[in-house]
């Protein structure tokens, strides 16, 4: 008679799991791509250090802080045409007294990010307060943390499979704007959007620049959202002060399923 391995049992689980959570996520995608109603973001706060000032400015924070996000969002959603008035509405949850897992270093593979995948969405769904999270909604967990000399903030995401985002910010309010920038693209990242940057950081030609058919081709007068930064010349790039510096570009818009077609 033949056993089954603890290991082969395992793998079986596994792929048991990720059939569920696809068939789920097909359904997820579907709602959030159809931009009839808004798509609801909701933020909850995190201390990422034991700094007073880092939990004083949690304390602080309230919806107008993220009100440009809703604002950059209607305001492109315009420009496309997009049956709802209102593509994302923001609402910010309880503050949450966890850390989200270590995502896998760079050398982790195809199956280290599928395992990280499923255990931040068991941790999401862990420590998400009662009544919040439910239904097709993305749920943003925000670490604020003072700002070290030479340190650079952990690397953000956003993961289509969950409607899910880990950001790293500084809990400074000088900081604001910019951070609202960083939301928002990871918040494109949960609905099917693509960086568009290349390995050295910089912005990427033609599906990483505002205006790609722009002549001379810099300086660029704005950010496409999913490059991050303003391409000021051939060698040097600039991050946007703020989300009115940003644009969702034609590549981007494809993708997240408000217009068909790149293709001017």
């Amino acid at each position: 008679m033949r056993v089954v391995s603890f290991r082969s049992l395992r793998i079986v689980v596994l792929l048991v799991i990720l059939a569920a959570a696809a068939i789920y996520t097909q359904g997820q995608r579907l709602s959030t791509r159809g931009w009839y109603e808004p798509l609801e973001m909701q933020l909850f706060p995190i201390a990422g250090d034991t700094s007073p000032a880092t939990g004083t400015y949690i304390e602080s924070l309230d919806e107008s802080r993220f009100a440009a996000i809703e604002r950059f969002f209607k305001s492109e959603g315009a420009g496309y045409r997009l049956v709802a008035n209102r593509p994302v509405s923001v609402r910010i949850g309880p503050t949450i007294d966890a850390e989200p897992p270590d995502p896998p270093g760079p050398d982790g593979g195809v199956l280290s990010a599928v395992w990280y995948s499923l255990k931040l969405r068991v941790w999401a769904w862990r420590v998400t307060p009662a009544g919040w999270g439910q239904g097709d909604v993305v749920r943003m967990y925000l670490v604020y943390r003072q700002g070290e000399p030479n340190a650079a903030l952990p690397h953000s995401l956003g993961i289509e499979k969950g409607l899910l985002g880990v950001v790293h910010l500084y809990a400074d309010s000088t900081q604001d704007a910019q951070n609202t920038v960083i939301v928002a693209h990871e918040l494109l990242h949960t609905v099917g959007a693509t960086d568009k940057y290349d390995a050295r950081g910089e912005p990427r030609w033609p599906d990483g620049y505002a205006d790609p058919t722009a002549s001379p081709r810099w300086p660029q007068k704005r950010c496409e959202i999913m490059a991050v930064r303003i391409p000021d010349s051939p060698e040097r790039s600039l991050m946007p002060e703020n989300l009115r510096a940003c644009t969702v570009g034609r590549y981007t818009a494809a993708e997240i399923g408000w217009i068909g077609d790149a293709t001017p």
